[in-house]
């Protein structure tokens, strides 16, 4: 028998819609390597790796291109793959391992709620160099309103409209010394949109993001005075997220469906 992998489409209630991602539960370790090939060889945004260990599972998650620290769409279709295929009991709380610290995972209802840290960002002037990749054409526009952390900038569009028809230049922003750019606005049927792009870890545009919206929960909160949101990724494929901020953590719910279950031979 080789080892057994799903593919889960995240933050959806139907398939071919949010943000796929592979999971695969390890029986034993493996090297960076063959987990690195793995994920280059499933080709999506993320593969998500868990191997069991005393009080949870620890996991990992690998892009096409590289390992990343945090990982929101595949976490959540690790809980349901675990939930779904019998390994954990359903009324049980996951507890995941990660880079990032402990993560869980909780049933509600329907819907799967992770438990994240916030992502905090800072307030900074948008280089020229990206708003030409974006084909922003006004800077002054989203002058005070484009944020920073350690990988990602944040920039505020006007309207739904201009985040939804933003046409990025990826080799431009693959060249930039940054891993990705969320671009975001308040929403008409949601209480913001947004979506994320990150051609330098081989994701040229994430159909939905879960770290994101760990930038974006504390961003509203101070925009719009409030905690809790209805949100949407505006990627071609499309998918929603509950996000609440609890202090330093963000809440975030979603739901996901099984398309392919395989075996790696």
């Amino acid at each position: 028998m080789g080892q057994a992998i799903v593919q889960v489409d995240a933050f959806t209630h139907q398939p071919f819609a949010g943000n796929p991602a592979a999971v695969c539960l390890l029986p034993a370790p493996q090297s960076d390597e063959w987990l690195q090939n793995v994920a280059r060889e499933m080709n999506l945004s993320e593969t998500a790796f868990l191997l069991v260990q005393e009080d949870g599972f620890n996991l990992r998650w690998f892009t096409p291109a590289a390992e990343v620290p945090l990982c929101g769409h595949a976490t959540l279709a690790s809980a349901h793959v675990l939930w779904s295929e019998g390994h954990m009991p359903p009324d049980r709380e996951i507890r995941f391992h990660s880079k990032s610290g402990l993560l869980t995972a909780n049933r509600r209802g329907d819907w799967i709620e992770l438990n994240f840290p916030v992502q905090p960002m800072r307030p900074v002037s948008p280089p020229e160099e990206l708003l030409a990749a974006l084909g922003i054409m006004q800077p002054e526009a989203v002058q005070h309103r484009t944020r920073q952390n350690e990988s990602d900038y944040l920039i505020e569009l006007t309207t739904e409209a201009e985040v939804r028809q933003l046409q990025p230049d990826f080799t431009r922003l693959r060249a930039l010394p940054t891993r990705g750019v969320i671009v975001t606005s308040a929403g008409q049927d949601y209480d913001f949109v947004s979506r994320y792009f990150a051609p330098g870890v081989g994701i040229d545009e994430d159909p939905v993001t879960g770290y994101a919206h760990c930038c974006l929960a504390p961003y509203w909160q101070a925009r719009l005075g409030k905690s809790e949101f209805l949100a949407y990724q505006a990627s071609a494929r499309g998918g929603v997220v509950k996000v609440r901020c609890e202090g330093d953590r963000v809440l975030l719910g979603g739901q996901a469906v099984t398309v392919l279950r395989g075996e790696l031979v």
